[in-house]
């Protein structure tokens, strides 16, 4: 992309970095733990890959910014599939596994069941997840500003933009964003360095766009996911709207 010209990232997407192999399964431990020290046991064991990740990225764009969407999607995407779980339970107990096998399957089905929602989509998901989790949101600034402070102490020029995803609410975003800033300030002050970072949001609710001049005073930049504003405007699903969406066209409905 920098050879084409490219002269910064307009959306890293965290999550997509959480599903490399080596790393689900503590992404899984993460989602699986019963109270906030053994999360954070499991986010401590992410953050130095995090921290490689974003480290990489900044050298590579040597100086050009970066925006670094925070974690997104709902936790169960992380989880196997709630039905092959359960074929899998039962073909373990027809074949007389043994019973703390099945029992730590169960287990997992259990928590998979908890974090079923009928609109995924429309559900516990983005900032959400950093309100309800603000352990997540800390491992990633702290991996975010880490990596910069390091590369700046090498006279490497970073300029990263952190995005706070899915906020409706100017009070989500000031939630999200004190959590941040906290965050940064430690690090920068244990590193011993100042770093530059802007804090902003991704425009992607119909509430968002209704209240936007208040999210504006908070927020240092916008980003618009124009592709969810189109779904939760019109109610199209961006994944089924395809069947019919022709018949519009040819009708000059839209």
């Amino acid at each position: 992309a920098m050879q084409f010209g490219a002269e910064g990232i307009g959306l890293c997407r965290t999550e997509h970095m959480f599903f490399a192999e080596d790393r689900l399964p503590i992404v899984q431990e993460m989602i699986l733990a019963n109270s906030i020290e053994e999360r954070e046991k499991a986010l401590a064991k992410l953050l130095p890959m995090q921290r490689s990740d974003f480290k990489g990225l900044f050298e590579t764009m040597d100086g050009l910014p970066v925006t670094i969407r925070l974690l997104d999607p709902p936790l169960h995407e992380f989880l196997p599939k709630r039905e092959e779980l359960m074929v899998e339970i039962a073909i373990m107990k027809t074949k007389r596994t043994p019973k703390t096998t099945i029992a730590e399957k169960e287990m997992l089905l259990q928590r998979i069941e908890e974090l079923h929602e009928i609109n995924p989509m429309l559900g516990h998901r983005g900032c959400r997840l950093g309100i309800v989790f603000p352990e997540i949101t800390r491992m990633q600034t702290r991996a975010i500003v880490e990596a910069a402070c390091d590369l700046v102490k090498k006279g490497t020029k970073v300029v990263p933009e952190i995005m706070v995803p899915l906020v409706g609410i100017s009070k989500e975003f000031t939630n999200q964003r004190e959590l941040i800033v906290a965050t940064a300030e430690q690090v920068m002050k244990k590193k011993g360095i100042a770093v530059e970072y802007l804090i902003g949001t991704m425009i992607e609710l119909p509430r968002a766009v209704v209240v936007a001049d208040q999210i504006a005073k908070e927020a240092e930049f916008f980003s618009f996911g124009t592709n969810d504003l189109t779904q939760t405007t019109y109610g199209f699903s961006r994944d089924d709207a395809g069947k019919f969406i022709n018949y519009y066209r040819d009708n000059d409905i839209l």
